[in-house]
């Protein structure tokens, strides 16, 4: 295989990856998009310090009278294991509460941060002009769509906990997999804004991830890693939007992909 079929896969999930970084920096270039960035971000700061709350609250009154407690070596040792796993266990529950609801609270700016960033790229103003009553069913449908999908994702990983039960390889699958499905979401999630707008269903926005994998492997990967940096959870939401958006205008769907007739 030469260098140059070996650096095309590269290239394009490199292209992938660093779509949500650059996002930041084309965000800032547009600082009238930042209204739609600036608006969850501070519902979502008071829904994150609540959840914070929750989890500490959850934490001290509850899970700490679970934990057993000895003289001997054994018992110290077992009783920071458990420590360790209870801390994990509560950080784990904080982020899918916060991210949940976050994902929710945000859902209809991000659609017309969608919407926005499309119409600078593409030099084009949206089809139809402002109006409050389609953005209130437009909104409702977008809410719709993305309690949808969370709750295929939290029972995805709910079957994926269930391999921990196997011995030895159980929890190297679950590890490995609930990545993978993971990434998998995240790609989905994103590029469905502007597949909702422009009314393609999941077969079509399926057709279009899987022509164009290692590109979205390596946005869902990018975006794995924003959200593992502390306080950047925050700016994940919409640097994700922005990148898949500009993702979708760079390489937009061939007919094909969107089932339209040739």
């Amino acid at each position: 295989m030469s260098e140059e079929s070996l650096a095309s896969p590269a290239r394009s999930f490199a292209a992938g990856f660093l779509s949500p970084f650059s996002a930041g920096r084309f965000l800032f270039r547009h600082p009238a998009l930042l209204r739609f960035v600036l608006i969850p971000f501070f519902i979502n700061t008071a829904v994150f310090a609540g959840a914070v709350w929750a989890g500490l609250r959850f934490f001290s009154t509850t899970v700490i009278h679970y934990i057993p407690q000895g003289d001997g070596w054994y018992w110290v040792l077992l009783t920071y294991l458990l420590w360790l796993a209870a801390v994990l266990l509560t950080m784990v529950l904080v982020f899918f509460g916060f991210s949940v609801v976050g994902n929710l609270i945000a859902a209809p700016f991000n659609d017309l941060l969608s919407e926005r960033t499309e119409e600078l790229l593409t030099a084009r103003a949206a089809d139809e002009p402002f109006d409050l009553r389609r953005f209130a069913h437009d909104a409702w449908r977008t809410l719709v769509e993305e309690a949808k999908k969370i709750l295929v994702f939290l029972i995805g990983m709910g079957f994926l906990v269930i391999l921990n039960l196997l011995p030895v390889a159980g929890t190297l699958l679950y590890a490995v997999l609930s990545i993978a499905w993971t990434v998998a979401f995240l790609a989905i999630e994103y590029t469905g804004y502007i597949a909702g707008r422009k009314r393609l269903g999941f077969a079509a926005q399926r057709r279009y991830l899987l022509g164009r994998t290692l590109q979205m492997c390596g946005f869902g990967c990018g975006l794995l890693c924003l959200l593992a940096i502390p306080f950047l959870q925050f700016l994940c939401i919409p640097l994700g939007v922005v990148a898949a958006t500009r993702l979708w205008c760079a390489d937009p769907p061939s007919a094909g992909e969107t089932g339209a007739p040739r």
